[in-house]
């Protein structure tokens, strides 16, 4: 199929539907990052409780996380294309009504309905440059991908505050979300007339009950960290985390019982006992778990902490992209040389980040903004060092026929680490600064990013030992 669907699109065309795919990867990972940014705006105008405040990101991360296999699974069926279609268009309506939203709780609601449509949406991307570029083009072209995706985090961080402080149309925060609405429209306009339609892949099932089931189990365990501060961590959420992992360990029995029935569970059940890759998921899920949330806490501590208007609030993180882009595009070569002990590098590259920020913020009652972007460039480095060749450590042991299911359990759980890390280290950040201040919540939360990477290193050490054996 590879080959006919090359054939079918010409070289000059390909690039163009390149540009299509990229862009909405672009948009989306602009959405990740310029809420954040727009966080504490959004708080103080819809009157948002600290649990509403970590639910509007991690609601998304979570709905993305457990449909997004779902969505590269409906891309074989109905074709890449139609699918593709399907999900930038819920995106840039999902979008709308974020911005429309007039409370906390309905901007959730909005923000569940924007990650479903991004599971639809983001599948397609991979898979269409997999289909179109399958010569020596390919390399380039996943390199593009690759800086787009790098770009988009600057890119969020500096839109998210202009767009703030601007205060377009008076729309204010709203703006953030209604930026995807044109760029959405443009993209779909664009997909509809040159990207190629793809025949379905026979065969191919879906795992309905299985999302539901994990979706159930991530919510139970997850929510309650959300709103433990709201209802003062009553008895009652606790039993519902247990269910929750109750859910999840339904959830493998559920698995087990699709595969014997003939039909396609959400997990290759093989891949549970490849240890090394197990352990590599460990590995994933601790960096990730202090990934999204290291910029929440921060752009929290900034703006309310520290009183830095957004627009500076989000300057100050560009640095850190563009850092973590130059070290993303130098870290592959040198993990193909050295494997995981660049990885192991970049943690502790990012614990040195972290402490140099604690003595910075500890010291000066008032950082620079610029003073803040110039230390977190150490963070960037030490992240860029770990996040573009993690995937790759991970997957390293996997058979090729089980290497898109292997890809998919990696991206969820990469998503599922954000989302628990918004809640678990948000909701702590939030306690201390209720009973202290938001500096002490700060520094609790540095203190729990560098115990989650180096719980990472450790992984990655042990997948090391793990894979040397076998």
């Amino acid at each position: 199929m590879h080959q006919t669907v090359t054939k079918q699109v010409d070289s000059s065309r390909r690039w163009g539907v390149l540009a299509i795919v990229v862009a909405a990867q672009f948009m989306f990972g602009v959405d990740a990052f310029i809420v954040n940014v727009a966080i504490p705006t959004i708080a103080v105008d819809l009157h948002a409780t600290p649990a509403q405040i970590e639910s509007v990101i991690a609601i998304y991360l979570i709905a993305y996380a457990t449909l997004v296999v779902t969505g590269g699974r409906l891309g074989d069926i109905h074709g890449t294309k139609n699918v593709f279609l399907a999900g930038v268009l819920g995106f840039t309506v999902t979008s709308l009504w974020c911005g429309l939203a007039q409370s906390g709780a309905e901007l959730i609601i909005a923000r569940l309905a924007q990650g479903a449509t991004a599971a639809l949406m983001v599948p397609q991307v991979l898979a269409t440059l997999h289909l179109l570029f399958t010569d020596e083009q390919r390399s380039r072209a996943f390199a593009i991908y690759g800086i787009v995706l790098g770009l988009a985090g600057a890119a969020g961080f500096l839109l998210g505050g202009l767009l703030v402080t601007i205060d377009l149309a008076g729309t204010g925060w709203r703006s953030v979300f209604f930026v995807n609405v044109p760029c959405g429209l443009v993209i779909a306009a664009a997909a509809w007339c040159i990207m190629p339609s793809v025949p379905r892949r026979a065969g191919t099932r879906l795992d309905i009950k299985g999302s539901v089931v994990l979706f159930a189990g991530l919510l139970c365990l997850i929510g309650p960290l959300l709103f433990g501060h709201d209802v003062g961590w009553a008895p009652w959420l606790w039993a519902v985390m247990a269910v929750g992992g109750a859910i999840l360990v339904a959830f493998l029995k559920l698995e087990h019982a699709v595969a014997r029935a003939g039909g396609m569970p959400l997990i290759d059940l093989t891949l549970l006992s490849d240890a090394a890759f197990l352990r590599g998921l460990g590995a994933a899920f601790f960096f990730f778990v202090a990934n999204l949330s290291f910029y929440l806490v921060m752009t929290l501590f900034m703006q309310r902490g520290l009183k830095i208007p957004p627009l500076a609030a989000g300057m100050a993180f560009i640095p850190l992209a563009l850092a973590f882009v130059v070290a993303s595009r130098h870290s592959g070569a040198r993990a193909r040389h050295r494997g995981t002990k660049v990885l192991i590098e970049g943690c502790m590259l990012q614990i040195a980040g972290l402490a140099a920020l604690a003595l910075v913020t500890g010291y000066i009652d008032a950082p620079a903004p610029i003073l803040l972007a110039l230390v977190m460039i150490i963070f960037g480095c030490g992240q860029g060092l770990v996040m573009a060749p993690l995937s790759g450590a991970v997957l390293s042991t996997v058979k090729p026929v089980a290497a898109g299911s292997a890809s998919g359990m990696y991206g969820t759980t990469a998503q599922i680490g954000n989302a628990a890390g918004v809640a678990a280290i948000g909701a702590a950040f939030f306690a201390v600064e209720a009973l202290q201040s938001a500096r002490a919540g700060f520094f609790v939360s540095l203190a729990a990013f560098a115990a989650l990477i180096t719980i990472c290193a450790a992984f990655l050490a042990w997948m090391r030992r793990v894979s040397a054996r076998s």
